[in-house]
């Protein structure tokens, strides 16, 4: 059986052309699977700073003072509720969001209402394939996102 001239000029068309596009299809498969990874750990840190700003909210009002009172310890306690879910690290928990550490988190009275608590996460989230996309001309392109979270309670 023989093939026709022009069938067999576009017998190998559709591979050449298979090859060109999967390294566009991949790359654009892996750019929305990292937007969906990063959308998973900011849903996790706005559930952690909810966590921390209820628990603060519980146990930051003083009602002997009348006001809050936010210690040292009290203020480990919530960072540790926003970074381990729990008030104490003595248990070994991991991070609910890897990387974060209770560095990352801030406790402080509201600025515009001395009843309210304020809590505050940062977190920079770095893509799997590295921190940087190399440029070809110029400077490279930094590739770290910072995700925030602030949570403002009022105090029980």
């Amino acid at each position: 059986m023989k093939l026709a001239a022009g069938k067999r000029e576009q017998q190998g068309m559709a591979m050449v052309e298979f090859a060109i596009a999967l390294p566009l299809l991949v790359l654009l498969l892996l750019g929305v699977a990292e937007f969906g990874r990063m959308l998973f750990h900011y849903n996790n840190l706005l559930q952690a700073s909810r966590d921390a700003g209820r628990y603060a909210a519980s146990k930051a009002w003083n009602a002997t003072l009348g006001r809050l009172d936010l210690s040292t310890s009290l203020q480990t306690e919530i960072k540790n509720v926003a970074v381990y879910g729990v008030p104490s690290t003595t248990a070994g928990f991991s991070a609910v969001v890897p990387g974060l550490t209770p560095d990352d988190v801030q406790v402080r009275p509201s600025a515009s209402d001395a009843r309210y608590v304020e809590v505050q996460l940062s977190y920079d989230f770095q893509p799997v394939i590295g921190s940087v996309l190399p440029s070809l001309f110029g400077n490279d392109v930094p590739l770290a996102v910072e995700l925030n979270s602030t949570v403002v309670m009022r105090a029980l």
